[in-house]
């Protein structure tokens, strides 16, 4: 009897410990879920100011110079954030992922190594290129302006530091202090185009300078973020170059992907228009796209680790639901966004850039639909990323800029514009189908 009721005690004591661990893995999911709510509204806040901050910059920057000048710095812009986009959002991405997941895993450490040898090593490429070419980029991508050059190799080195900053806050969810950064880095920014807008500067040259001088800005948030953490990262090990490469490598092809799809029809039409202010009202069009993007990095940058999180600790319920309700709200918003083009796009754009420019309503509304579908499409590749799948998500966005760029150069149409404003839509849309189908493989597996 002694033996039997011996038994039946440890064997109470188990059920005990498998429920506790039961509910304490059920608080610790609800805690994420709730986490980041709270991490996507407080960086939603900041980085929708970030939006419209940036917005008026590229306005102000509009109506104070030329039209010509004015292309100037939209190409710059483009080109910018082309290549930061590529070469520094996969470590972004990584760190983001790996802290996130090593948090959900209960590891108090995390290793810097893999990601601070990829993002120096990319910066240092870029340097070495950029340098030698200097000529061919001056004076083909800029007109000659060694300012713009100037800026653009200033910039992107100053955003090794911003991205690699960001991808820590993210995995820490230090979201506040994201939205900070960024909204610090877009006040900069437009400074320098209010001066020359009421007169305190002259020039393309001084607009362009706010551009270098925003990332530098914005580092001043670190050292506090640091601070506030109270330690250091020990330097333990936790994932090796190859797994953190292969990670990045895939998050860099989707970057170069959806650049192609923001930033490729500027380029293109740069190079094949009769009309050298044209790629400036293309580049003001994607701006509808554009900004809202800028705002759903917040969603973006929380979900992420979020989903990391679930993904470690298996969360499929949760994780589900996360992805049902950004779609949903995705949904929402572009039908508000496209409503609001059909009504007064076309005014609206000629009163926040002026000019002689008439944009197509129709055109506007297939922006604001094409939006919806990017957006979309981002969410889903969040969720492929977080469920190891980053290199089938890879290959969905290289088809569709592969698909967009075809259309491009092979359009019937002879308004150049429509024809980016159709292919943009319809290419997003068919991303959206295809990563949509990669998240549903993977939640059935």
């Amino acid at each position: 009897m002694d033996a039997e009721a011996k038994g039946k005690s440890e064997s109470t004591r188990s059920l005990r410990s498998v429920d506790a661990e039961a509910k304490g893995k059920s608080e610790s999911l609800q805690g994420a879920s709730k986490g980041y709510g709270r991490g996507a509204s407080v960086l939603s806040i900041g980085i929708a100011t970030t939006g419209v901050v940036t917005f008026a910059y590229f306005s102000l920057a509009s109506h104070a110079l030329d039209e010509v000048d004015y292309k100037g710095i939209t190409l710059l812009w483009s080109v910018l954030f082309l290549i930061i986009s590529i070469i520094y959002r996969p470590v972004e991405q990584l760190l983001s992922h790996t802290i996130a997941t090593r948090r959900a895993q209960g590891h108090a450490g995390h290793p810097l190594r893999v990601p601070l040898t990829i993002q120096l090593s990319a910066a240092t490429l870029f340097l070495a290129v950029a340098l030698a070419f200097r000529e061919p980029i001056e004076d083909d991508v800029f007109d000659g302006s060694a300012e713009l050059y100037w800026v653009l190799v200033v910039a992107v080195l100053a955003y090794a530091a911003s991205y690699f900053g960001r991808g820590w806050l993210a995995g820490h969810q230090r979201f506040g202090l994201y939205g900070g950064l960024v909204l610090l880095e877009s006040v900069s920014r437009c400074l320098f185009a209010l001066a020359v807008a009421i007169g305190i500067a002259d020039g393309q040259g001084v607009v362009a300078l706010g551009i270098a001088a925003a990332p530098l800005v914005s580092l001043m948030v670190l050292p506090w973020a640091i601070e506030r953490r109270g330690r250091a990262e020990p330097a333990t090990e936790g994932g090796s170059m190859r797994e953190g490469a292969g990670f990045a490598g895939a998050v860099l092809a989707i970057m170069v992907a959806e650049q192609t799809l923001l930033n490729g029809p500027v380029l293109a039409v740069d190079a094949t228009a009769a009309d050298a202010a044209l790629a400036g009202f293309v580049f003001n069009a994607l701006l509808i796209t554009r900004a809202p993007l800028q705002l759903f990095q917040a969603i973006q940058t929380s979900l992420l680790p979020h989903l990391s999180g679930l993904a470690a600790a298996g969360g499929g319920d949760d994780f589900r639901h996360a992805i049902r309700v950004t779609v949903l709200a995705v949904a929402g918003f572009t039908a508000a966004v496209v409503l609001g083009l059909g009504l007064i796009g076309p005014w609206a754009m000629g009163v926040l850039f002026g000019g002689d420019f008439d944009y197509g309503r129709g055109g506007l509304v297939l922006i604001g639909l094409g939006m919806g579908f990017h957006l979309t499409a981002g969410t889903l590749n969040q969720a492929a990323l977080a469920r190891r799948r980053g290199a089938q998500a890879a290959a969905a966005w290289l088809v569709a800029a592969a698909a967009f760029l075809l259309w491009l150069l092979s359009s019937p149409l002879d308004d150049q514009l429509l024809a980016v404003e159709a292919g943009y839509c319809a290419t997003t849309g068919l991303l959206a189908g295809a990563l949509w189908l990669i998240e549903r493989g993977a939640a059935r597996s």
